[in-house]
């Protein structure tokens, strides 16, 4: 294989069934892109690779898939935080293409069109994004979840411009591994499932990759090279392909007991309660006018920081104190539910989306990502009001 005219690097493995050529790109790189093609022109591989997963796939050949999401299954199902995560991820990539004039990932846009041009397979070796996501959240202890998440978000969305530090990331690792990579380069916890465990998934894959393909071209960032090289050496102690995508495809299940907590808060508060109406009715009162004020309120000044429609700000307030003594239905859902109904979301706010959230402003004018404004902020409000609520509950017992 002539290699004179590419810089990027290239690395060839003999596997037991096939050639894999691993080539490290540049995902803001124009070169990249250009290499990807004349590699493919040349007709020398008969299937490739690329560092995709099934959804980022859709995402790719698929532009119009946003806008037939279900805002209601999205609540329904606790997937609010994720989508948010995921479009803020995209706000990121969209004011890159915008600042430097090309897509990241522009190169796997264009091995998948070069692969359709010469009818060649198209393999799908990484992990599914959200998997990768709910791995790195269930990393971490529960206690510093919010600040990784609340950084995730602050740092994909305040910044209009982006750094020449970020642009030089970029082109070694994705938009996720650039996002994370203040949080990741001192936490193992942290590194494994966003770099190793990808690199270990996307070797397997390979190794998987049917019989009737002889010669391979995996597209990946550099930053992967080294260690899916690694993972493609055979080791005695190697477990099967298949057992590794199946290990590394699973979200460890949460600790249990983090899940009692808000009901012993909800005990608690009725303790309260009670102890309160025992002393004097008029003291049972100032309790439960406590209890509505400061929880309603903080959850309501949540829904207008979204810039909620005002019969929602309403509905915050009086759902937060009702549902707060019920940890099976969070007041972000009631909140979200009457957003949607009085500003239901147009199609061209699904079309809108990629635009529109590559900018600050465009996540309040957006009505799709307003609702899920109004959903976490609402349910941020509540969860401080009901702390802030109980220990003036307890204050007042105490005089």
């Amino acid at each position: 294989m002539d290699t004179r005219n590419h810089t990027e690097p290239l690395v060839t493995l003999q596997l037991e069934r096939a050639t894999i050529t691993l080539l490290g790109t540049a995902h803001v790189s124009r070169a990249s892109a250009d290499t990807v093609q004349s590699l493919l022109d040349s007709g020398e591989f008969d299937a490739v690779a690329v560092e995709l997963c099934p959804s980022r796939h859709q995402a790719l050949i698929n532009p119009g898939l946003l806008a037939k999401m279900d805002l209601f299954e999205v609540l329904r199902q606790g997937r609010a935080p994720m989508v948010t995560a995921s479009l803020a991820l995209g706000a990121y990539q969209q004011r890159m293409a915008e600042q430097l004039g090309i897509q990241p990932g522009a190169e796997m846009r264009v091995a998948v069109d070069c692969a359709r041009k010469h009818h060649l397979p198209v393999l799908l070796i990484d992990r599914e994004v959200g998997i990768t996501l709910r791995r790195i959240y269930r990393s971490v202890p529960w206690w510093q979840r919010l600040g990784l998440v609340g950084g995730l978000l602050g740092s994909v969305l305040s910044r209009e411009k982006i750094s020449e530090e970020e642009v030089e990331r970029l082109k070694e690792g994705d938009i996720l591994e650039s996002t994370f990579a203040e949080f990741a380069e001192e936490r193992q916890d942290l590194y494994r499932p966003l770099i190793d465990e990808r690199d270990r998934y996307m070797a397997a894959k390979l190794r998987l990759a049917p019989a009737q393909h002889q010669r391979i071209l995996a597209v990946v960032g550099a930053g992967h090279l080294r260690g899916i090289q690694r993972y493609l050496q055979p080791s005695e102690t190697d477990d099967s392909p298949g057992a590794v995508i199946d290990e590394l495809d699973t979200v460890p299940l949460p600790s249990r007991w983090p899940k009692f907590i808000p009901w012993v808060v909800v005990g608690l508060i009725l303790s309260g309660f009670v102890v309160g109406f025992s002393r004097s009715s008029e003291l049972g009162w100032q309790l439960v006018g406590d209890w509505v004020l400061i929880n309603g309120g903080l959850c309501a000044l949540g829904a207008l920081l979204a810039a909620a429609h005002p019969l929602t700000t309403v509905s915050a307030f009086l759902a937060a104190p009702l549902t707060s003594l019920n940890p099976t239905i969070g007041a972000g859902m009631v909140t979200a539910g009457v957003e949607i109904y009085f500003r239901n979301p147009r199609v061209g706010d699904f079309s809108d989306l990629r635009h529109d959230t590559a900018h600050l402003k465009g996540w309040w004018r957006n009505r799709v990502t307003r609702v899920l404004l109004v959903f976490i902020f609402s349910t941020l409000g509540s969860a401080v009001g009901t702390y802030v609520a109980g220990f003036r509950i307890f204050e007042r017992l105490a005089l």
